[in-house]
């Protein structure tokens, strides 16, 4: 029960992330110690357990299934948006440097606490470190465009929102922002547009079982440079969480730049304070 209740605890961290467009869920689960084990839970949902879910077998399909795992992250995903969202959306709006400033700090030391994880940095995985930091850099630096309402864009948007989701340093509700369908999934929120959920839904739930597949092969036979990848990605979201986006760097000292340090020192200490509890569970 103890597990449980530190699994919903991570899961509201992962859901509090996943609020704000430029800040990982994934990001979370790699500071916090369980990303590899999220990872191994959604694949278990393979051609086994549905077959066996579909014919009814519910025990032996659930045996197998780590589905308190899921069901206590999950609990805590869902209450971190119904109980944080509003809150956050407030800070964004009145106080966007302080917010974004936090999660610069969040960031940039998971960045470094999860380079210590490459076994060995050689020129390929620093080469490949800044390709994806160039890459990530580049991305959020396009413009959010018009699209289409339709169903199968809706499901396509799922399934691309979920991969960039548990991608540590990708935000999937960046992602969404760019393919123009942040504010419209937000209404259906809201609206509890239940046809509009159900399809993007299905989408994201396609999305995370083809991509989680890949992500433990990934980490099964090219760990380091798949880690290596992971931090270039941290660092190239860099851009989309800078606190002064307007006018690059402050003009002045003022409170509100005393304030934003502040924050963001809050955030490095936090991540630290984090892997050093992570470090003593571990051992």
């Amino acid at each position: 029960m103890k597990d449980y209740c530190r699994l919903t605890v991570y899961g509201f961290c992962m859901g509090s992330a996943n609020v704000v467009p430029g800040v990982s869920g994934g990001t979370i689960a790699f500071i916090l110690g369980f990303y590899e084990e999220l990872i191994d839970a959604i694949n278990a949902a393979n051609l086994n357990f549905f077959r066996r879910l579909f014919t009814l077998r519910l025990r032996e399909a659930f045996d197998d299934f780590p589905w308190r795992f899921l069901l206590a992250l999950g609990l805590g995903i869902v209450m971190a948006i119904f109980t944080l969202a509003k809150g956050l959306m407030w800070a964004f709006h009145h106080h966007p440097e302080l917010v974004w400033a936090f999660f610069f700090g969040l960031v940039l030391a998971s960045a470094v606490v999860i380079r210590k994880r490459v076994v060995r940095w050689s020129p390929v995985t620093l080469l490949i470190s800044g390709l994806a930091a160039v890459a990530t850099f580049s991305l959020i630096g396009l413009t959010p465009r018009q699209t289409p309402d339709a169903a199968w864009f809706l499901m396509l948007s799922g399934a691309i929102v979920i991969c960039a989701t548990i991608l540590p340093g990708l935000s999937g509700a960046f992602i969404l922002v760019l393919l123009g369908k942040y504010q419209y999934m937000l209404e259906a929120v809201v609206r509890f547009d239940v046809l509009t959920l159900l399809i993007f839904a299905a989408g994201a739930a396609g999305g995370l079982i083809v991509f989680a597949r890949a992500i433990r092969w990934l980490f099964l036979h090219c760990r380091d440079k798949t880690i290596a990848v992971l931090v270039g990605l941290m660092l190239g979201s860099l851009r989309g969480i800078w606190p002064w986006k307007e006018q690059g760097l402050p003009t002045a000292f003022t409170l509100e730049v005393a304030l934003v340090l502040v924050l963001a020192a809050f955030g490095i200490g936090l991540v630290l304070i984090l892997q050093y509890l992570a470090a003593r569970g571990e051992d």
